[in-house]
């Protein structure tokens, strides 16, 4: 396929040959249009025989093919690819190919597709992934020669998917795609260990911030960790009642090893740094509530430093309640949560101006968000 008797560039990729029209690789101002204004030289004139063909490397013949049929397609195929029955690895092949080789139409017009397909109601990629508790989690790097339930070959696809659907949105720069992606990945970690454990690495290799945060708190919070030689992290206890967490067979990193996630020692002292950080900040705020500036109504009719008492005195009470010491140590968003909650349950029985109330409780959320907005700082090496 895509061998043209009146072809006029010949390609070879990975053990096959291609000939095409050279007005269509020139198109879009790409990197071929380039390439063929170069001077020759006295050199043999490469791509005019299948004895000389112009070589590409770092695409297979699938993802090559999937490109030339979108630059030699019609109309009515093109509105293929943006049905419902979409093939999402042919738009990833498309979109990566027509990066590398800036054809900036086509990778902006297949991205935009991709964006469409992942953010349809209801989502075909969270509805596709098995649940969570149903499978062991093998990243798609995983030795092939492995032995796979069909499950757990399942979940290899998808997480492959999803991984290079990250990886696509970051390259082309695709910042819709990339949220949108984000988004799903951390709808999925908050009920699955397994892809709390792929969002942290996907974290750090890519250098995902508005990802880095979540992740490393998820999996700080909800495993049983062990480093690479073995020695475990019991950060909290091994709970009997959370699936995502009871996991028994070896495996090797990023598994699961006698019950315990396997990660690198880099995430290990990621982890260990950002459960001290965010422990010994939880100890400062609960000895001090975050401070508000009183209503201009609250010094004329009512007692200011009454208001302050009873706002301290909630504080320090409901930072010691039973609902919020089950909360993990190092939670500090779910600590903080808690204390909203209790906020909202307090009722008008206090000595607090109304206005200071409302001012208290947005000191409480802000203090929630310049966490969230921090959190990623404190799962540092340094």
């Amino acid at each position: 396929m895509y061998y043209m008797e009146d072809g006029s560039c010949i390609l070879a990729v990975e053990d096959t040959l291609f000939n095409v029209h050279r007005s269509m690789l020139a198109r879009d101002n790409s990197s071929f249009a380039t390439m063929f204004t170069l001077p020759q030289g006295d050199n043999v004139t490469e791509g005019y025989s299948d004895a000389t063909p112009i070589v590409l490397v770092g695409e297979t013949v699938q993802e090559f093919r999937h490109f030339l049929w979108v630059l030699y397609a019609l109309p009515h195929e093109l509105r293929m690819v943006t049905s419902p029955g979409a093939d999402l690895d042919q738009l990833i092949a498309i979109a990566r190919v027509a990066n590398k080789y800036s054809f900036k139409s086509i990778e902006t017009w297949s991205l935009d597709v991709i964006q469409e397909y992942v953010t349809r109601k209801p989502s075909p990629i969270l509805n596709a992934i098995p649940n969570p508790n149903s499978y062991m989690f093998l990243p798609h790097s995983a030795d092939s020669s492995t032995p796979h339930s069909p499950l757990t070959a399942t979940n290899i696809e998808y997480t492959a998917q999803l991984t290079r659907l990250i990886k696509l949105a970051q390259l082309c720069s695709h910042e819709r795609l990339l949220n949108t992606m984000i988004t799903l990945l951390k709808q999925l970690m908050s009920s699955s260990l397994q892809y709390a454990y792929l969002a942290m690495t996907l974290s750090d290799e890519l250098g995902l911030r508005a990802l880095k945060g979540p992740a490393y708190l998820e999996v700080m919070n909800k495993a049983v960790l062990a480093n690479e030689i073995g020695v475990g992290l019991p950060l909290r206890p091994k709970s009997t009642t959370n699936s995502n967490s009871d996991l028994s067979e070896p495996s090797e990193d990023g598994h699961v090893s006698g019950g315990q996630l396997v990660i690198s020692s880099s995430q290990r002292l990621r982890l260990l740094s950002g459960y001290y950080r965010l422990s010994s900040l939880w100890e400062g705020l609960r000895s001090c509530p975050p401070s508000f500036d009183h209503a201009s109504t609250c010094g004329a009719t009512w007692h200011q430093q009454g208001c302050s008492q009873s706002w301290l005195e909630f504080w320090k009470e409901k930072t010691r309640t039973d609902a919020v010491l089950a909360i993990s140590l190092a939670d500090i968003l779910g600590r903080l949560r808690q204390v909203q909650k209790e906020f909202d349950r307090w009722g008008s029985a206090t000595y607090m101006h109304h206005e200071c109330r409302m001012t208290a409780r947005r000191s409480i959320q802000d203090l929630i968000k310049g966490v969230e907005d921090a959190l990623p700082d404190y799962f540092s090496d340094s």
